[in-house]
């Protein structure tokens, strides 16, 4: 995906272990990334040890895009939709987070929120409604949908907000599935024509600089 709009600094190689954290440091918000069941082959997630962690970040994120086997629910516009509403409700109706950027790809989502509950109580609202909602729709019973790992990471600059909400929003243009941002409708940046974006400004202060 758009190494460059990511600063390396900014992220940790994500190991794909449960790794949600048990605290929420305060007025900082949370780059989360989770992906489809099976998606990422083992292998995949193998990496040269001189790679510094956010590119290791990034070569893992691009080897979702580039797989051709594997689940690819997400880009059944249904699910798409029913991913995208329950990432807006979280936000709007729930109030679990404040939301500033999130991207539904084909086999990966990211999302970048300000978390208001604990972040282990929102992750399950999330994984568990829209699992069970996919699995209804694509006819699957006691399968999982969801890996049960997630990668998560808090930014402790504002510095690195627009950059994360540049990587996030332009996911769908490095992997060739949209000319521009606003062109990929599972997103922060294509969704508005659809439905405004709740709570853009956080509740919180500002994230202060180190």
């Amino acid at each position: 995906m758009v190494g460059q709009a990511l600063s390396p600094a900014s992220v940790q190689v994500p190991e794909y272990r449960r790794r949600l954290p048990h605290f929420h440091p305060n007025n900082s918000y949370l780059f989360l990334t989770w992906r489809l069941w099976g998606s990422l082959p083992r292998e995949a997630g193998k990496y040269p040890p001189h790679l510094t962690p956010g590119q290791a970040f990034v070569a893992a994120d691009n080897s979702l895009d580039r797989l051709a086997s594997g689940p690819r629910w997400l880009k059944d516009q249904r699910i798409g939709n029913l991913v995208s509403r329950a990432v807006l409700y979280g936000a709007g109706e729930r109030h679990f987070y404040d939301l500033l950027a999130w991207v539904v790809m084909p086999n990966h989502v990211h999302l970048l929120i300000l978390p208001l509950v604990p972040v282990p109580r929102l992750m399950r609202w999330l994984k568990g409604s829209t699992a069970r909602g996919a699995n209804q729709i694509l006819g699957r019973t006691g399968q999982p949908f969801w890996q049960d790992e997630s990668f998560d990471h808090y930014l402790r600059a504002a510095s690195d907000l627009s950059r994360t909400v540049a990587y996030i929003e332009r996911n769908p243009v490095s992997a060739g599935l949209a000319c521009s941002a606003g062109q990929w409708p599972w997103s922060s940046a294509g969704w508005q024509a659809k439905a405004p974006i709740p709570h853009l400004q956080p509740r919180g202060k500002p994230v202060q600089q180190p």
